[in-house]
């Protein structure tokens, strides 16, 4: 070798090794082992009643209840989730169908819009409704209205579906389940059982009813909370103000009941809002036929039971008819002429020329008031999550793999909550980080536990920067 290769060799050695001191050191393969099999926790029942819920078709078109009640979309569905969804999902069933392809279902209208067919009034008529979650009902639905008309008896009158009437016979969550099945599951418009679909049997019923009073709120709020947004505060001021917003004499502790003492009665009531005489209905829009929706009963009332507030703001659009897309709008209803005018608003008004008057920051706060609740409702069903994941124990019968992909929704629904009325950006900040977390954690099941933990103590600092 001459001097000229040696020294052109020397240079390419050390190039070499100067690349080879840059490169970044490679992270270990091997992960350390999985988390141990997690433990089986909770109610037999609760956990037999989720599995039907999502799972158990009854021998129909293959839907369940939670083909409209999605467990990744806080038991709801809207157009926007419906989007997100192939086609042949058996929520579609009547556009792959023939037998269902005329009065099952208006594709259009749930496509656009979110809303399901129903034949509450009987088979030859039909109205077009959002699909209601299924959160805090054993706080929601009890009713004990001093007009017992439409009652199943003295003692039981609950308030299910948008009208109050959604269930036949007892009106009872588990009479919902046997209507739905009849409604949403078959395979035909015969609704022929043993043919078109099987009827769930009573220890199924009370199972699906277990689940659905385990989700959510076991308890109402006790409002006043105290908020640290000044925004969000004032507007739980007006909300409780029987002068200015009003709100809580139908949603006292912006939950679904009339507060103490009330004349009409307590629990759950019905009411005739205006929503169905607002003008510019969604089908109308769309050039879709639909009948009138007249509300309770047969022929109706036109009155429509009354909705839980704390978990409004991530399960949007509004109303039976999802006439309203945003929580302002929602809130902005009430100050408008369809509600003032309405035979609830006149009730309301009392010597006033209008039953509400609120000027847009007032309604703007309410509808901050009402953001941040729901935000506090999302941490809540966080620290439940997350804890059973760090406990390494199943949730009502899911896996903790699931349950920490579950939380990612409730994550996105407080960010969404928040930021949508830019509120607490100090909380969002901490979302995100709890986010990244649970990312990481559904990336590395071996650090499953440790991370949900992590994750559960950047909630917590979440809600203290929301409430004192």
């Amino acid at each position: 070798m001459n001097a000229y290769d040696l020294g052109r060799w020397a240079s390419l050695t050390g190039l070499v090794i100067l690349l080879s001191a840059c490169e970044t050191p490679t992270p270990p393969t091997s992960e350390p082992p999985p988390p141990p099999p997690p433990k089986q926790v909770g109610d037999p029942l609760v956990i037999k009643g989720r599995e039907l819920f999502f799972k158990e078709t009854f021998n129909g078109n293959g839907r369940t209840c939670g083909t409209c009640h999605r467990e990744d979309h806080n038991l709801t569905i809207d157009a926007a989730f419906i989007a997100t969804l192939p086609k042949n999902d058996p929520l579609f069933v009547a556009e792959f169908n023939p037998a269902l392809a005329k009065n099952f279902e208006n594709p259009k209208l749930m496509r656009e819009f979110g809303l399901i067919l129903e034949n509450q009034d009987g088979p030859d008529t039909f109205n077009m409704r959002s699909v209601p979650h299924v959160f805090a009902q054993r706080v929601s639905i009890a009713s004990n209205p001093n007009n017992r008309f439409h009652c199943f008896s003295d003692t039981q009158c609950p308030r299910t579906g948008w009208s109050g009437d959604g269930a036949p016979g007892t009106q009872d969550l588990k009479a919902f389940a046997t209507g739905a099945v009849i409604q949403h599951f078959t395979k035909s418009l015969s609704r022929v059982v043993g043919v078109d679909f099987r009827l769930p049997t009573e220890a199924e019923l009370i199972a699906m009813e277990a689940y659905q009073l385990s989700e959510g709120r076991q308890e109402d709020l006790q409002l006043p909370l105290p908020l640290k947004s000044v925004v969000a505060a004032k507007g739980q001021e007006i909300f409780n103000s029987p002068t200015q917003g009003k709100c809580a004499f139908c949603h006292f502790n912006a939950g679904a009941n009339v507060g103490p003492g009330s004349p009409l009665g307590q629990g759950n009531l019905n009411f005739n809002t205006g929503v169905q005489d607002l003008p510019d209905q969604p089908e109308d829009l769309a050039g879709e036929p639909n009948n009138k929706d007249d509300g309770l009963g047969t022929p109706g009332d036109g009155t429509f039971n009354t909705p839980s507030l704390v978990e409004a703001a991530d399960t949007g659009p509004f109303f039976h008819n999802h006439s309203v897309a945003t929580i302002e709008g929602a809130v902005a209803f009430y100050n408008g002429d369809a509600f003032n005018n309405s035979p609830a608003g006149q009730a309301i008004r009392g010597g006033a020329s209008k039953a509400i008057n609120l000027d847009a920051t007032q309604m703007v706060s309410v509808a901050a008031f009402l953001r941040v609740i729901n935000a506090l409702h999302n941490i809540d069903e966080l620290d439940d999550m997350l804890g059973a994941v760090a406990r390494n124990e199943y949730l009502d019968g899911e896996h903790p793999e699931q349950v920490i992909k579950r939380s990612l929704n409730d994550i996105d629904d407080a960010i969404m909550a928040l930021a949508g009325g830019s509120l607490h950006p100090d909380a969002v900040s901490d979302f995100k980080e709890t986010r990244a977390l649970v990312e990481e954690a559904v990336q590395y099941p071996s650090r499953r536990i440790k991370l949900a933990a992590r994750a559960q103590t950047v909630i917590a600092r979440a809600k203290s920067h929301i409430v004192s």
